[in-house]
């Protein structure tokens, strides 16, 4: 009796114990599921320990959360008509006067700075105090803030008339639900009354906003996956097998696996991200082939004999083995994100892995013994197994493989040449929105913010002057300075906001605010308006945002477009130039940060270690495949098949220019994990027909081919259509994702169908000899020669 015999018998005989079993466990589960939270933040691919991490952590405790600014933009003539313009003013105080708002920067809060020549100090005058009330009063607010006060140009105003105005909110909700809420029920609605009253349209963009919006949209898909994924593999199963009963027991096992993937996501604590949301359709998909083959296997064995019992054993002796490998290698596929040191990956690959196991259990438990309670399968039910079409399928490949198998060898190092090309086509994205929603507003608002103001993510320099009151220096200044006009020459980054801004402002105001002194002091002007400094409180506020409170840290804060990688390596090497000329080591230390820095550096992290993780697979795969066979032959041949529909993913990557990306990156693990599958099912029956046959190797794979074809070709259909679903998605890598991982596992079937068994009938004789025999440990005569 063998191991698989012994738990069909007690499966079988405990049928009421297991199921209430499933029942218990699904119900624990359920009660899970009230723990689970969305991701309030960016994702950061980086490992906590990472120099990158650590540098945006230091400056995250001098300076506080950056990722808290919320803009609004307006860009329409009539804005600077009193009413409106009276609106749009009162629109930001009534913003400005809620808890959840730290404050606004507008042009209502515009603050004139000013010398006081008798008290020798700085004081500030708004720009208006009352609301103006003609057209004449609104022509000179425009003209004194666009033409006298070069501090707010591309801060609160641009040269082509767009206002922008900043609302900074209360750093202890950025990363809360709170900021959910705020959004939602606070902001847009307000905003949304605004454009409806006044006919003007405002954009709205910042950090807080984008994550919010984006993390909605990740929560809707989610749903749309699961119950796309459930209709569409409930459809094309119901087609292959002409079964009520079938699709349904199959749709309730899924079912309960999307149940458990829920309830796993709230036992680990584990926030919904935008990998992890991928799990439950993940698990719809790679659960139903199971399905497929264990019901295949039933009605097969009812076809021969109609004994229901000895057909339930024999579905749970005979598949379940070669299921749980093929579950096992798909799981370790994902698991090996797990060895990656990035908090999101590991936390992708426990939950896949985890649930890919419970999806096979399920599988292997629940289908036998329901189909225990009901009568035989009808003839009807059976008429599958003899389609004409798919008998001309496999008729086909069988042909392929015994005469084209030259033709099957040129085709496929042909493929091979023309996927290395593509291969060094492939570009790398770093970008933090390129897989937003391309149709939603707000990623429509961020365009608009890129083009009028330079961007909206914040990228961040560092200076510590090691000593105290360091900053105020004149020479760190004009180094400062000379680090800003840098900036300013990239297209790709908005002008910077910095102490200098605020020091040329200090200096013009001293020069009765004449715009043309709006620049740095002299050493000899230096003394006199500093002491004006000294002396004045007015603009410590501003003061607070750009230097710490000891004066020996300083940040200049730019924002970015949406580049890659390449574009932000070029503008760092340019910056970390000047910045090694300006700042000597011995007495700065400066370094470039912020979320978008953070979030480029996590891409290229994540792409050395997608190398590692997809050698560990093949490493694993490898062990079970010399587990099962005992050759390293028969490793190398069934390696060959798996690695050549990634080879050709890479390719078609490369020339549709899909670049790789956090997103697209999991193509490669998700896509060997599961076609291997279609690989083991072909070997162990092939091991299977080796027995039958006497060791002769043609017979053997051409059965193996006939039996396991129809299967496949099921299995390969279902997951294509499956995968297929996230193609629906408003995200552009989750688009990419399942397009690929689509046609990557449409290849790994022709692939597994007509190159593997081409391989093993031209490897034969290497394969079939004694040594095999002894080391499979089974009882068999010698291998005799096909003729």
């Amino acid at each position: 009796m063998t191991f698989w015999t012994k738990i069909a018998g007690f499966l079988l005989r405990n049928r009421y114990l297991v199921l209430i079993t499933i029942a218990i466990i699904t119900g624990l589960l359920v009660t899970q599921m009230k723990y689970m939270r969305f991701s309030y933040t960016e994702a950061n691919l980086l490992p906590t320990d990472h120099e990158v991490n650590i540098e945006y952590n230091k400056f995250l405790e001098i300076f506080g959360e950056e990722g808290n600014l919320i803009i609004l933009g307006v860009k329409d003539s009539t804005i600077f008509t009193p009413t409106k313009f009276n609106a749009w003013n009162k629109l930001v105080k009534d913003l400005d006067s809620l808890p959840q708002v730290d404050f606004t920067v507008s042009i209502a809060d515009v603050q004139q700075l000013k010398a006081d020549r008798k008290q020798r100090k700085f004081v500030v005058e708004p720009l208006f105090e009352e609301a103006p009330s003609t057209d004449e009063e609104i022509k000179n607010i425009k003209k004194q803030l666009f033409e006298k006060l070069p501090f707010y140009n591309n801060l609160l105003y641009n040269d082509k008339g767009t206002l922008q105005t900043a609302i900074y909110l209360n750093k202890d909700i950025v990363n809360t639900p709170i900021r959910k809420d705020f959004v939602f029920d606070v902001l847009i609605p307000t905003i949304n009354s605004f454009e409806k009253d006044q006919k003007i349209d405002i954009h709205v963009s910042g950090m807080p906003y984008i994550r919010t919006l984006n993390s909605q949209n990740i929560t809707d898909e989610m749903g749309i996956f699961v119950v796309g994924a459930l209709l569409i593999t409930a459809i094309i199963f119901f087609f292959f097998f002409r079964s009520f009963r079938a699709t349904f027991i199959t749709l309730l096992v899924v079912s309960i696996g999307v149940t458990w993937a829920f309830g796993f996501m709230g036992l680990f604590r584990y926030e919904i991200t935008v990998l992890s949301a991928l799990i439950p359709p993940l698990i719809i998909v790679i659960g139903v082939p199971n399905a497929v083959f264990l019901i295949n296997k039933y009605q097969q064995e009812v076809k021969k004999h109609g004994n229901q019992a000895k057909s339930l054993q024999r579905v749970i002796s005979k598949v379940g083995n070669a299921t749980l490998m093929t579950n096992i290698t798909t799981a370790s596929g994902f698991a090996t994100f797990i060895f990656v040191k990035s908090r999101l990956m590991r936390e992708f690959g426990v939950l896949a892995s985890v649930n890919i196991i419970s999806i096979f259990v399920l599988a292997l438990l629940i289908i036998p013994i329901i189909y225990s309670f009901m009568p035989l399968p009808e003839q009807k039910h059976l008429n599958h197994l003899e389609k004409k079409w798919m008998g001309n399928v496999v008729s086909w490949m069988e042909r392929m493989v015994k005469k084209q198998r030259i033709a099957i060898y040129i085709t496929t190092v042909s493929i091979i040449i023309l996927s290395m090309i593509g291969l060094y086509m492939i570009r790398v994205s770093g970008s933090l929105i390129e897989d937003m929603p391309k149709g939603k507003q707000f990623y429509k608002d961020i365009k608009f913010f890129e083009y009028e103001f330079g961007g909206i993510m914040p990228l961040e320099i560092l200076i510590d002057t090691k000593r105290e009151k360091g900053v105020m220096k004149l020479s760190t200044l004009k180094k400062m300075e000379k680090l800003n006009e840098t900036i300013e020459t990239f297209p790709e980054l908005s002008k910077p906001i910095s102490i200098t801004n605020l020091v040329k402002y200090s200096k013009q105001a001293y020069y009765n605010g004449n715009p043309k002194y709006y620049q740095l002091p002299t050493s000899q002007e230096k003394s006199y308006i500093f002491s004006y400094t000294k002396n004045s409180n007015s603009n410590s506020g501003m003061l607070k945002n750009f230097v710490d409170s000891t004066g020996r840290y300083a940040r200049i804060t730019t924002f970015m477009k949406d580049i890659g990688t390449d574009k932000m390596d070029i503008i760092q090497e340019r910056l970390q130039a000047v910045i090694n000329k300006q700042f000597p080591d011995e007495k700065f230390d400066v370094s470039l940060t912020g979320k978008a820095l953070v979030f480029l550096k996590g891409t290229n992290y994540l792409i050395k270690n997608l190398v590692i993780s997809l050698s560990l697979a093949i490493i694993l795969i490898s062990i079970f495949m010399a587990w099962m066979f005992r050759s390293p032959q028969m490793i190398l041949i069934s390696l060959i098949p798996n690695m050549l529909p990634l080879l050709i993913t890479g390719g078609l990557m490369g020339f549709f220019d899909i670049p790789i990306k956090p997103s697209t990156i999991l193509v490669f693990s998700i896509a060997f994990g599961i076609s291997v599958d279609d690989t083991i099912h072909f070997l162990a029956k092939y091991r299977q027909e080796l027995l039958a046959n006497n060791w002769k190797i043609k017979p053997a794979v051409y059965s193996a081919l006939r039996e396991t074809g129809v299967s496949m070709f099921y299995t390969s259909i279902v997951l294509f259509f499956g995968f297929l679903v996230f193609t629906v998605s408003s995200f552009g890598g989750t688009i990419a994702l399942g397009g690929l991982v689509s046609i990557t596992l449409l290849l790994a079937m022709v692939s597994n169908l007509l190159l593997l068994p081409s391989l093993l009938l031209s490897f034969e004789k290497r394969i079939a000899n004694k040594k095999v025999l002894k080391e499979t440990k089974f009882k068999i005569l010698p291998p005799k020669e096909d003729k």
